[in-house]
């Protein structure tokens, strides 16, 4: 956090250093995001991702969709558009925040894009990968989690209605979000978290966009049932 002196900002333990919420999923040779946040070039530099062949949104929220721009890297070395996969609102979203992007008359060297609408019904990436969206609610905000096969990515929510619970059955590894210990207006707490994942019964869990406010990683851990930890930056999953 900006200007903030707690333990967990002043931590010197790297899995206390927490960037934007953000996966990337890698599946038969192919590199795919889910958002891109204002901290997306970093990511992409630190772990070494050397081609991306589509960007996934959850929802149109700056700390998600900020670093759209950067792109343009992929799309200077793959020398092609780069998929977005996204709903109509964000959509619209991204049209507006990066206005010189759409623009009839483009700037040489701008990102180059190419829009796939979603909705709420399955849809295929490249890959042959199948992607079942999750409808969530952010506050009153609409938003997207996915599901991939045996696994399940859920952000920036606080309520999941029960027809959606039904898309989540079967699931084995889970992430979900868990912004802190205490409850918070348009995202699961630690608890409502740890009861979400009791619900969806998955076989491993993990926890994602942690506030400073939840703590250090060792604390959140030692809270954690034993097929639960929290997420830390460049972790990695086999699935």
């Amino acid at each position: 956090m900006i200007a903030c002196d707690c333990d967990v900002c002043q931590s010197d333990d790297q899995k206390d250093k927490r960037l934007r919420a953000s996966i990337l999923i890698s599946h038969m040779g192919r590199n795919y995001c889910i958002d891109s946040g204002p901290d997306f070039r970093q990511q992409m530099l630190v772990n070494r991702v050397k081609h991306l062949d589509a960007i996934l949104y959850t929802h149109e929220h700056k700390d998600h969709t900020a670093g759209m721009d950067d792109v343009r890297a992929f799309n200077f070395k793959q020398q092609c558009d780069m998929p977005l996969f996204c709903a109509e609102r964000v959509e619209n979203a991204l049209r507006m925040e990066f206005s010189y992007v759409f623009a009839e008359e483009k700037y040489p060297g701008i990102p180059s894009v190419l829009m796939k609408r979603i909705d709420n019904e399955p849809f295929e990436l490249p890959s042959g990968l199948m992607v079942q969206p999750i409808q969530l609610m952010h506050h009153q905000l609409p938003v997207l989690g996915f599901r991939f096969g045996d696994f399940a990515y859920i952000t920036d929510a606080n309520f999941i209605s029960e027809v959606e619970l039904i898309k989540l059955k079967g699931v084995k590894v889970l992430i979900i979000n868990a912004l802190r210990k205490t409850p918070h207006i348009s995202h699961f707490s630690f608890h409502e978290a740890l009861i979400m994942i009791e619900i969806i019964q998955p076989e491993r869990a993990f926890l994602t966009h942690i506030s400073h406010m939840m703590g250090k990683h060792k604390d959140i851990l030692s809270w954690c049932p034993s097929h639960v930890a929290p997420c830390f930056d460049g972790m990695r999953i086999d699935i």
